[in-house]
């Protein structure tokens, strides 16, 4: 009587590659294609109701306080290490901060000496709208110095701003509509040590926010 030898090619790995040890089919990974609709369907029915109730243009304001901020203690930090004046004019029609190396402490901007510009983000904009004003002054911007016609504020060596003073950011909404009076900020600086203060509004006053 003959027998049959059962070898790699006669479809035994096969068989033993389709079945589990114990003879039972062997289980596949993954989902199916209803089970994927159907997560899509509860992640859109999420998005549909918490989506309204984000507020962008106040995630805006609050990133731009923070950058605005934050291009302020680099100036003066600036001006600090490397022993020169540092010179930020306000455009507030352009909504733009315009940063100045002024390396012999001449006011002008001359050759070697870099100049970079900061632009607020779109929907904010220097102002209060109808916020009450801080004791800074009404703004937008309250500095008084005045450099090539803008306000502008100079950081010295020793870290100190040539004066006190600051100004407001807010929403073009509340800027034009009167309403959203909560949008608004304020950046203050103290002369003698160049140090930045960060308010929010939110009715009836003024709180800190850093």
């Amino acid at each position: 009587m003959k027998r049959h030898l059962w070898s790699a090619g006669d479809g035994a790995s096969g068989l033993m590659s389709s079945r589990g040890a114990a003879g039972a089919p062997a289980s596949t990974a993954g989902f199916s294609l209803i089970e994927i609709l159907i997560v899509m369907a509860i992640l859109g029915l999420v998005v549909a109701i918490v989506a309204p109730k984000i507020d962008i243009t106040r995630f805006k304001l609050e990133a731009d306080m923070q950058g605005v901020g934050m291009t302020l203690l680099a100036a003066e930090r600036q001006a600090i290490t490397q022993q020169h004046d540092v010179i930020l004019t306000f455009n507030a029609a352009q909504g733009l901060i315009r940063i100045h190396d002024d390396k012999n402490n001449n006011g002008l901007v001359e050759t070697g000496e870099r100049v970079r510009g900061v632009a607020l983000g779109e929907g904010v904009v220097f102002g209060r709208a109808s916020a009450p004003a801080r004791p800074m002054g009404p703004g937008p911007v309250t500095f008084t110095k005045i450099v090539n016609g803008l306000p502008a504020v100079v950081f010295h060596r020793d870290g100190s701003a040539s004066e006190a003073g600051g100004f407001y950011l807010t929403s073009v909404r509340a800027a034009t509509s009167g309403t959203h009076v909560e949008d608004t900020r304020a950046i203050e600086l103290e002369r003698a040590t160049g140090r930045a203060s960060w308010y929010r509004y939110g009715p009836p006053t003024w709180r800190r926010a850093f």
